[in-house]
């Protein structure tokens, strides 16, 4: 009995190692547990200063994060509209870059 409780808490101790060694990736780029958090609190507080504006429709724009580049995509009523939403995605804390891909619908 005392035998299998050791080799289950062996086994238990290796498989920690082993999990622990591995620096478990959130993504598939590699990106840190912290980095992504930080991505998704930007992505956060993009979309919530969206909905706030009363220039940019928010379910309109989609908005992704990856290491604090920002990538804006979806359709804008307007130049002022797509303009307006990349202003603030680059007013966020944190973000190092904006890829502004949003088309203005004739």
């Amino acid at each position: 009995m005392f035998m299998r409780f050791t080799l289950a808490v062996a086994a238990a101790a290796a498989s920690l190692v082993m999990v622990a060694g591995s620096g478990c990736a959130v993504a598939r780029d590699q990106q840190s547990v912290g980095e992504y958090v930080d991505d998704a609190t930007i992505t956060t507080q993009i979309k919530s200063r969206f909905v706030k504006n009363e220039v940019v429709a928010a379910s309109s724009i989609s908005v992704e994060t990856l290491n604090g580049t920002v990538i804006l995509s979806g359709f804008a009523k307007n130049a002022a509209e797509k303009s307006t939403a990349e202003a603030i995605a680059r007013d966020v804390n944190g973000v190092k870059a904006v890829k502004n891909s949003i088309v203005v619908r004739p």
